[in-house]
């Protein structure tokens, strides 16, 4: 074997560590930053708590802001994971204007279900939730990245189905206050869901199915409202 064969051998598994060292850091910042702050969480001990020393984070990330910056994109990749086939959907419905409404509220019903499991699952959830309380009150750095990607995926698609099931713009101030209502089902269980209200179950797999057959009920609701006040 020649030294450019054992080289191109060995640069595969050299790359898959390296992701590993990478995703261990952001698994780890994210914990920190989610229950220090991001002044409170320091680079030392976010590399001691991934197991690597400190020029690794560095070699990564750059510095501190570099790495908070790196676990939101991660995030709004992830919410891009979720969101996206379902957001050009919707788009791509809002474009036909001979779609009819009925579809239109499916689709929202649809929209809202998909957050549901957004918030609800995947590794890091409560970090996760955590990390958004914490970045909206210390107004931390990328923090308009996260607001842009959720208008992007999640509110703006929920504003053109709406207003388009109660037939008025989507400039009007009604729209905009009766669509942070309707998302405002499923953002309330981004709390802290060790609650007595939830008798303590935490988001375990039926608390979710009933979080999502109640938020599916009261948006069909609402659209069956709407329908009916805009035959």
């Amino acid at each position: 074997m020649t030294d450019i064969q054992a080289f191109g051998r060995g640069r595969p598994a050299t790359q898959a560590r390296g992701e590993d060292t990478r995703r261990r850091i952001l698994e780890t910042a994210l914990d920190l930053f989610a229950a220090q702050g991001y002044e409170g969480a320091s680079t030392r001990q976010i590399a001691e708590g991934a197991g690597v020393n400190l020029p690794a984070i560095q070699y990564y990330f750059g510095n501190k802001e570099g790495l908070y910056r790196a676990i939101i994109d991660d995030i709004n990749a992830n919410t891009d994971r979720h969101m996206a086939a379902l957001v050009a959907r919707v788009h791509a419905a809002l474009d036909a204007p001979e779609t009819p409404r009925e579809a239109l509220a499916e689709l929202l019903g649809d929209m809202l279900e998909t957050f549901m499991v957004l918030v609800s699952s995947g590794t890091q959830v409560e970090s996760r939730r955590l990390f958004f309380a914490r970045a909206e009150i210390e107004e931390t750095p990328g923090l308009d990245i996260l607001h842009e990607n959720g208008m992007r995926q999640i509110f703006d698609p929920c504003l053109g189905l709406l207003s388009r099931l109660h037939g008025k713009p989507a400039g009007e101030q009604e729209m905009t206050v009766r669509t942070l209502a309707l998302i405002g089902q499923v953002v309330i269980f981004c709390n802290n869901q060790k609650r007595p209200l939830l008798a303590g179950a935490g988001l375990d797999a039926e608390s979710v199915r009933l979080m999502k057959l109640v938020v599916r009920e009261h948006t069909e609701a609402i659209c069956r409202a709407a329908l009916a006040a805009n035959p």
